[in-house]
């Protein structure tokens, strides 16, 4: 049985090696610049828990928006591959619904790059919609 769980704030970076399955030219020093920057704006995240291997995570923000209200939002959702298509995102994913819905939230929101066909997939069967594009413009 796998436990799911916030991670406390000063084992956030445990996670540096999770985030790395999604771009490997992140840097610890990068990381850990940007994950100082996010404590500032309330980010929190859970974990999968294999006994004392961490698994999985989701970055997790609450977040009022006029078009959609209180919110939460999953950010970097990643399963170890060792560990995937075996129901634990499912089962995160029930974690953070239960959990936002503790918070107040009305809804989830999340981003998923649309060249991720696999992870399209995934969001759809977990009742989510495509609402519209994110983009992004770098300075």
């Amino acid at each position: 049985m796998y436990q799911i769980q916030l991670i406390p704030q000063d084992r956030l970076e445990d996670i540096f090696p999770l985030l790395r399955l999604l771009d490997d030219k992140l840097t610890d020093e990068v990381l850990q610049d940007r994950l100082t920057g996010m404590k500032t704006h309330n980010y929190e995240c859970v974990g999968v828990y294999d006994g004392d291997t961490l698994i999985g995570i989701s970055g997790l923000w609450i977040l009022d928006k006029y078009y959609v209200g209180k919110h939460i939002e999953a950010d970097n959702v990643v399963i170890h591959p060792d560990y995937r298509n075996k129901g634990i995102g499912e089962q995160m994913m029930e974690w953070i619904y239960d959990y936002g819905k503790k918070q107040g939230c009305v809804a989830s929101e999340l981003n998923c790059y649309v060249s991720n066909h696999k992870g399209v997939a995934f969001w759809i069967k977990q009742g989510f919609r495509i609402i519209g594009y994110h983009m992004r413009k770098d300075f």
